[in-house]
């Protein structure tokens, strides 16, 4: 029979349920319970191009910039911090685009459950200031995006603004 120092260690680690608890990026999770909720955005120019970037979360492949909400973030706010924090952009007209669910998806770096929240966006520059996750990043039409190796997700997202001329009447 365990101790009562184990048996206090082992309510400890689990929540009221009894359903085991860890620690994952500082934050409160329940093991195998929630998918995580994430946000990217497909942001354009004047010019019509669109921003791709290569980053160390998708084995090599293109994708837009986005990353994870934070507890007490609105999906804007969180998309705005993100871009921010990846590229060093601030984006104006955001429009909501796809939402999309990717489930222990091999394209992705490790084992996740995500939640992604996509938008398009505008941006008035093309200069960015990329952080340590941006491998690679190119500035192109969004045809010739499609020329890239794009993880599937922001290959939909592309598509999908392709067929619906999401910004044509901002005349981008």
């Amino acid at each position: 029979m365990p101790s009562r120092s184990v048996n206090k260690k082992l309510r400890q680690n689990k929540l009221s349920n009894g359903i085991p608890k860890k620690i994952i990026n500082g934050g409160l999770s329940v093991q195998g319970q929630f998918p995580l909720t994430t946000v990217g955005a497909l942001a354009l120019t004047t010019s019509g191009r669109i921003l791709i970037v290569k980053t160390t979360k998708w084995r090599g492949q293109w994708g837009v910039p986005g990353g994870k909400v934070e507890w007490g973030e609105t999906l804007e706010e969180a998309l705005l911090r993100e871009f921010r924090e990846e590229v060093g952009l601030d984006l104006t007209q955001v429009r909501f685009g796809l939402l999309q669910e990717a489930v222990l998806d091999s394209q992705f770096v490790r084992e996740a459950h995500f939640i992604m929240v996509n938008y398009y966006a505008f941006s008035a520059r093309e200069t960015i200031t990329p952080n340590e996750e941006i491998e690679q990043w190119v500035w192109v039409t969004p045809q010739k995006a499609l020329e890239y190796p794009l993880n599937s997700y922001t290959r939909l997202l592309i598509e999908e603004y392709l067929e619906n001329k999401i910004y044509n009447h901002y005349d981008i």
